[in-house]
């Protein structure tokens, strides 16, 4: 399974770490960890709660039981955070197969490598602005890679292998 919600990325992977850490051990609902999640990490708002644990779910280090979700003892580390976000996010692999294949992209560049392969109901969905919202998708994306030290931001902003 690939999951295709990316929240912005912090500063540092200590915040994934911390966010991790706001995930309850026993299984809880996801009213109650979105809450968690906003309370122990400022979020302002549930659905950027919502967005970060099912992220955390695509990272491995939180997952949904039948009662409720839970973190994980998967330890986020960069190379475990990087290998789950390149198997396991929507966009991340084909992301890094433009950058192989092209060198240095711009995030514009990267889209236009990606935008083929948004599903077709995505265009349905929002027609006028689906291409906006998976350009920042991709952005976020690339943005994820370089914090995680897969990707490099070259001096004139575009991106590269590392």
């Amino acid at each position: 399974m690939r999951f295709k919600l990316v929240p912005k990325p912090p500063d540092s992977l200590e915040f994934v770490a911390d966010a991790q850490r706001a995930v309850p051990l026993i299984p809880d609902t996801e009213d109650d960890c979105c809450a968690r999640l906003m309370r122990r990490l400022d979020f302002p708002s549930r659905d950027i709660a919502r967005t970060w644990l099912t992220f955390l779910r695509a990272l491995r280090l939180a997952e949904e039981t039948e009662s409720g979700f839970r973190r994980t003892d998967v330890d986020p580390t960069r190379e475990a955070v990087r290998e789950a976000f390149v198997d396991r996010v929507f966009g991340a692999s084909e992301v890094l197969d433009a950058l192989e294949a092209d060198g240095a992209l711009s995030a514009d560049e990267a889209f236009e490598r990606f935008k083929e392969r948004v599903p077709t109901w995505e265009h349905y969905k929002n027609p006028t602005e689906w291409e906006d919202v998976w350009r920042e998708r991709v952005e976020r994306v690339l943005d994820w890679l370089t914090l995680l030290g897969a990707v490099e931001r070259t001096a004139d902003g575009r991106y590269r292998r590392a």
